[in-house]
């Protein structure tokens, strides 16, 4: 499968339409952004790590019930993908409190909830992605309450899985973000699933091993990024 035109370029992936018009291919970047673009920068070979985390979650969440917009890893910075129309929600999962939910709840960094927290954010740079709830969803016409319902659902389902597969390598899912899109009436998972998407932080030092590393200058980011790909693909 070639790329023809390119659809999209985003901060850290192009999108390529393809001779068919129900596949595209997305190509990760090795470009990163923090604070809704407000930091830019780049870390070396991200989009090769992210690509090959990308895949196996996904590959791993299909097997479990959870239908992706993956259908197969091109190479090592491309995916070949089913064409999907996005919903402009974001959906985050919390199960550790950490960055906006520490700033704007007051919750002390690392406090486990009982209960995940599921958040939706409207998906738009322009007003930097502002947190909403289901009525703002339907009012700006992003989507309908039933898919609401589906996203979060698929959030929940997807967290249980992650939580797992993340501590079985010895690593705390603490938080992560998800974008579904539309595909010939059934909604998929699409996006990516990487350290630039999720914090993932250490089970047993609470040493963080994802984009925080970049948002803080924390130093060490490729390592990070190289590490949690070494976990996840090699710890089977």
């Amino acid at each position: 499968m070639k790329k023809t035109t390119q659809l999209y370029e985003g901060k850290a992936k192009k999108v390529f339409l393809t001779s068919d018009s129900d596949l595209v291919i997305q190509e990760f970047k090795d470009d990163a952004t923090a604070f809704n673009n407000k930091k830019k920068g780049s870390i070396a070979e991200k989009g090769v790590v992210n690509n090959a985390i990308s895949c196996k979650l996904f590959t791993l969440l299909e097997s479990n019930g959870v239908r992706t917009h993956l259908v197969e890893k091109l190479s090592d910075r491309e995916m070949l993908c089913r064409y999907l129309d996005i919903i402009k929600v974001e959906v985050v999962v919390r199960n550790i409190a950490a960055g906006s939910l520490v700033k704007r709840y007051g919750f002390a960094e690392g406090t486990l909830l009982e209960t995940p927290i599921v958040e939706l954010y409207l998906k738009d740079d322009d007003l930097d992605d502002p947190l909403m709830n289901d009525s703002h969803a339907v009012a700006l016409g992003v989507a309908t309450y039933e898919e609401i319902a589906v996203l979060k659902s698929r959030a929940e389902a997807i967290n249980l899985v992650l939580r797992k597969f993340f501590a079985d390598r010895k690593l705390k899912l603490v938080d992560f973000k998800l974008e579904f899109g539309r595909n010939k009436g059934e909604i998929l998972l699409g996006d990516e699933i990487s350290p630039d998407t999720c914090r993932l932080w250490d089970l047993d030092t609470n040493e963080k091993l994802d984009k925080d590393r970049f948002r803080f200058d924390l130093g060490g980011v490729e390592d990070a990024y190289s590490e949690v790909q070494r976990r996840v693909l090699e710890l089977d």
